[in-house]
């Protein structure tokens, strides 16, 4: 960038409007030799000076920043959350076909469906199912304004600055004929190669390991620091759209063809077909070229080509009668088992994890394993019938040095699936699980299920809130957003906290205002080592050296003030954020409703877990038995999670649970069915609302509800509501009725 720039204060609105579309082609073009070819043509400094420019121009031109603004791809402050976004057409799944036999069906319902059509020629298209994330791209006069993922169906997160990263998505349309507005439609993939290079990046620094490209490209594409998804190098490939001001073109075939010409990535494997020989054909050809494709694939996708007859066709149970998935079978291969881990969860699940000989398996290489529990292990349930392969002489069980097949379940999950007996070695011994936890030392117990009768199939750590190893997930848990919903303190701060020996316990996050400056620490040391990360993802020789800005957390008030703001939790909130094995949320209103305060429910807690029959103390509940009071008493029974109690007390107050019943609440006695999507309140949320203000939840309609609270996708529950004449409004229509309007 030239020296004879006139400086920015100068500008006039007409200079700073051309400067910055200047300035976002150039940036954009630089991040894609940068991030993506690997091959920069100017310095860091010159870069710099650019994205410099930029944000001085936006910073005076606020009304001039434009959609496609670099501010918002590469480098962007890191998000506290991702905003809910709308589809303007629903992300529907597909129908899946597992043999070929599916899809002759698939075709002759077709046939049958346009019978009355003479003469009608129906073509097909068939694409391979890239095995990624779903991504919708909103583009308005041809410039991409924003990107979403799937979510569920209705509603995603909108995850623009990161898609913006990604050279496969253009940031304006090339060519010309596309709609005023359309959302371009396909997957976000992560490419074996950069898989393996990324293993490789996270091992020589000490990283994490990651498990496959699939998982990875998820958490890439849905970092808070976009500069994170860029340095992981993702594709894309526009397949679909969803609305569209108008259609793209008349057939499926000639709409994706028409997105190459747009600038976007287009499967070259994509054909038009027209009988159920060629599908199949194609179908097979794909299979074989699967493994050198270089990036996941899980099947075929066949859909009805021309437009006119797939809006005809329609829906079904949220999918379109139109297409559907041909998936191919799970890949397996063979190696040999090393040794067997122990992994214990949050509940303080053991789980088995087997360490295998490094083996690839649809081009990602395994070398770790679930083993799910010791009965599958063993090879037979708790009353030694087999569960697995073989007879009840002789169950199949898995040993050290067996040589094993495994299976990638869903191209996703590996899994054991067989042993091959005549390779067992004359030394493998049978593995016994151990009776204790291998992080804390408490007993490992499996509890008896009262409903059978018989042992649990998954032995669990009895240490609870003390047992480290159970410690991060249960404070991210303690944090989630049904149970005390702290804005700020997520997955990632949680574990970087604890790793920091900043927190230990729940009590430990109110404590966190009082050691900012250890806080902060923290919070700069991981921006650094992702600073340097990045560098030496590019190759770069130099340190990355942050700047003053760039060592400041600005969100760190704001992380504080959240916390403040839970001091004072509902109880049911309060109850469930323990994380007491079998309590759910449903569970936890149910046991704030009967306790009403924090001070009864841990009296009656304590009281019955002392107690030689704890119902002689503990209340009849309906819908809590024998498991959750066991629950309950293996809780506070354990004197050490009385200490963690005790401290988290001392810094919180629940509230009362109080059953609003008076004249107000319009909702008093009644049974409500809340359906479809909800956007202002989690499901859990609604219930918990509901039962506050006196109603009961019902999971289904009848002829006894009162009302039917109905969010977008609403489907049986909402017809049998109408059949029956049942009042039904929408999330708004809630918050007026019970007075939160």
């Amino acid at each position: 960038m030239g020296t004879d720039l006139k400086s920015v204060q100068a500008l006039s609105s007409e200079e700073a409007a051309d400067e910055l579309e200047r300035l976002a082609a150039d940036i954009a073009e630089h991040n894609r030799r940068y991030h993506q070819d690997d091959s920069p043509v100017i310095s860091d400094a010159e870069f710099d000076a650019l994205t410099r420019r930029n944000a001085e121009i936006e910073a005076r031109f606020p009304e001039l920043v434009r959609a496609d603004s670099p501010s918002g791809a590469v480098g962007a402050a890191p998000a506290e959350g991702f905003a809910k976004v709308r589809h303007g057409v629903p992300m529907l799944s597909l129908a899946k076909a597992y043999t070929d036999e599916d899809v002759v069906d698939f075709l002759e319902r077709a046939k049958r469906f346009f019978a009355r059509d003479e003469d009608l020629d129906i073509a097909f298209t068939a694409e391979p199912k890239i095995d990624g994330l779903s991504a919708s791209l909103r583009y308005e006069n041809g410039v991409f304004v924003q990107g979403a993922t799937r979510g569920d169906g209705a509603v995603g997160e909108d995850i623009t600055a990161n898609l913006r990263t990604i050279a496969d998505i253009p940031h304006e349309l090339a060519g010309s004929g596309w709609p005023e507005t359309i959302e371009i439609r396909g997957e976000v993939y992560m490419s074996y190669a950069e898989f393996e290079a990324l293993k490789a990046r996270s091992a020589a620094s000490g990283g994490q390991d990651y498990v496959n490209p699939r998982n990875t490209a998820a958490g890439s594409l849905r970092q808070k620091d976009p500069s994170v998804t860029a340095s992981r190098k993702l594709n894309f490939f526009a397949y679909a759209w969803g609305f569209s001001s108008e259609d793209p073109a008349p057939t499926q075939f000639d709409a994706v063809r028409k997105f190459g010409d747009w600038g976007f990535r287009i499967s070259p494997l994509m054909i038009r077909a027209g009988t159920v020989e060629e599908l199949i054909a194609h179908y097979r050809r794909i299979e074989e070229q699967r493994s050198s494709l270089g990036y996941d694939i899980d099947g075929v996708v066949y859909k009805v080509d021309q437009l006119e007859l797939q809006r005809r066709w329609g829906f079904i149970s949220g999918e379109p009668r139109w297409a559907v998935a041909h998936k191919f079978p799970a890949e397996r291969a063979t190696t040999t088992l090393r040794g067997i881990d122990i992994q214990v969860g949050r509940t303080g699940t053991l789980a088995p994890v087997a360490r295998l000989d490094p083996v690839g398996v649809g081009g990602v290489t395994v070398e770790n394993v679930t083993l799910h529990n010791e009965d599958y292990i063993a090879g037979r349930d708790s009353n030694g019938l087999p569960i697995r392969g073989g007879t009840v002489e002789r169950p199949v069980d898995i040993r050290i040095g067996d040589t094993v097949v495994i299976q990638r379940a869903g191209d996703v999950i590996p899994q054991i699936v067989d042993v091959v007996l005549d390779k067992r070695p004359a030394d493998a011994t049978e593995y016994r699980m151990r009776d204790t936890c291998p992080v804390c030392g408490s007993p490992a117990t499996r509890e008896i299920n009262e409903k059978t009768g018989r042992p649990d199939s998954r032995r669990r750590c009895t240490g609870e809130l003390v047992c480290a190893a159970q410690a991060v997930e249960s404070l991210k848990h303690f944090v989630s957003r049904g149970a005390m919903d702290i804005e700020g303190l997520g997955a990632e701060n949680i574990e970087l906290f604890f790793n920091s020996g900043l927190l230990r316990t729940a009590a430990d996050i109110f404590t966190l205002k009082e050691r900012r400056a250890d806080v902060q620490r923290a919070l700069f040391e991981r921006r650094e080592a992702q600073a340097q990360a990045r560098e030496a993802s590019k190759g770069a020789a130099r340190k990355k050296v942050l700047s003053a800005e760039e060592r400041t957390y600005e969100g760190l008030d704001k992380l504080f003030a959240a916390i403040e703001a839970r001091r004072e939790p509902e109880l049911d909130r309060f109850i469930f954020a323990l994380g007491i094995r079998h309590v759910g949320d449903t569970t936890a209103a149910m046991l704030a409703r009967t306790f009403s305060t924090v001070e009864e429910f841990v009296s009656v807690g304590k009281a019955a877990a002392a107690a030689e029959d704890p119902h002689t103390v503990f209340p009849s509940i309906n819908g809590i038995g024998d498991t959750v009071i066991g629950a309950l008493c293996g809780f506070f029974g354990n004197e050490r999670n009385d200490e963690v109690l005790k401290a988290l007390l001392e810094q919180v107050r629940p509230k009362p649970y109080v059953i609003d019943l008076e004249a107000g609440s319009a909702v008093a006695g009644k049974t409500v069915v809340f359906t479809g999507t909800l956007t202002r309140m989690s499901r859990s949320e609604a219930k918990a609302m509901a039962e506050r203000l006196g109603a009961k939840v019902a999971g289904s309609v009848s002829a006894k509800t009162d009302l039917v609270v109905a969010g977008p996708g609403a489907g049986s529950k909402l017809k049998q509501a109408t059949d029956l004449g049942i009042e039904v409004i929408d999330e708004d229509g809630w918050f007026i009725r019970v007075g939160q309007g």
